[in-house]
């Protein structure tokens, strides 16, 4: 009998340990984010890691990309749809870093918004101290024929997203990543949205978004998109047509150094992107020119996406000349 007695309390002392488990409280406070307390600046990186020859997102080479991800000084990463995948998870919390985890409005029933299952993920997850924050939509702004041909409606529905997020999770606060600046409409249907994010290609200086903002809201916001790629679609600003690395690096080293100037008016970056992605242009098994993104007229210094030509590294991932460049802004931000 006082062998089960033992056994008893034992189980009940896992389960008492489990159960005061809890995540990292991320809370917001005038232009920032704060993580137990502690100012928390996203000098990040946004990470969709698809291999050659495929068009589906696979983490085979996390370790590796983790360890490329340290070494440039990212401590968080921007995720396009959810990672259902708790080892990962661990993975990514135990090299340092957070996950901004993206909710995708119709990804059929995968922890979308139109389905309610995002939700679920958030009450899994929830108490995992990788998680940053929750964010809903990417870019949607540009796309009101995905619901019913006003945006208003996805502003709508995300706004009942993020206040069920809300009574579901009181650690960690709900953002958004908007096409560019928000308007009014957009505000004032989405009370419930904690932190603004903005994908901003204005050629190579998104500093005057940040007086835009505050001249808007109180509220923080961060840049979630932000960058150019390595390829000239035209000889322009002097970098000549074809793979072009440099044009890269110093189209992202001037788009750093200016939200860096503004740290103090926003949350900071995730750049765009970690590695180049085959599967966006053309035949996955190799490395197209082209692409299309909306509102892309901004990209440096051609005003073309060539949407395979994004990442920091390549497919292989090698360092590109931009690597160097983010590495030595992110270890200016403090």
């Amino acid at each position: 009998m006082k062998y089960i007695i033992v056994l008893l309390l034992i189980i009940v002392s896992v389960v008492s340990c489990e159960s005061t488990t809890t995540a990292d409280l991320v809370s917001v406070s005038g232009a920032h984010i704060y993580v137990n307390d502690s100012k928390y600046t996203i000098k990040g990186i946004c990470y969709h890691p698809v291999p050659q020859g495929s068009e589906q997102r696979d983490f085979k080479t996390l370790s590796q990309d983790l360890a490329l991800m340290q070494d440039a000084g990212i401590n968080t990463i921007r995720t396009y749809a959810p990672i259902d995948d708790k080892a990962v998870l661990d993975a990514i919390a135990e090299a340092g870093i957070k996950v901004i985890i993206g909710f995708g409005y119709d990804q059929k029933g995968f922890f979308d918004v139109y389905s309610g299952s995002f939700i679920d993920y958030v009450n899994t997850y929830k108490n995992h101290p990788a998680i940053l924050m929750w964010e809903l939509g990417n870019e949607y702004n540009y796309h009101p024929e995905w619901f019913d041909g006003d945006v208003k409606n996805w502003y709508i529905d995300m706004n009942a997203a993020a206040d069920l997020i809300h009574k579901n999770d009181k650690n960690h606060p709900v953002a958004t990543a908007h096409g560019e600046l928000p308007d009014d409409t957009a505000l004032s249907l989405s009370p419930n949205i904690d932190v603004w994010g903005m994908n901003v290609y204005r050629w190579d200086n998104p500093e005057e978004i940040f007086a835009q903002w505050a001249a808007k809201s109180d509220k923080p916001m961060y840049i979630s998109e932000a960058g150019g790629d390595s390829y000239m679609t035209i000889e322009s600003d002097g970098f000549q047509q074809g793979e072009n690395e440099s044009a890269q690096a110093q189209a992202n080293a001037m788009i750093l150094d200016k939200i860096i100037a503004n740290i103090d008016q926003c949350a900071g970056v995730t750049l765009f992107s970690f590695t180049d992605g085959w599967w966006k242009a053309g035949n996955p098994e190799k490395q197209d020119i082209g692409g299309w993104a909306p509102k892309s007229s901004g990209v440096p210094y051609d005003g073309s996406p060539n949407e395979e030509y994004w990442g920091i590294v390549d497919i292989n991932r090698n360092k590109k000349e931009t690597f160097n460049v983010v590495k030595t802004k992110y270890n200016q931000i403090k």
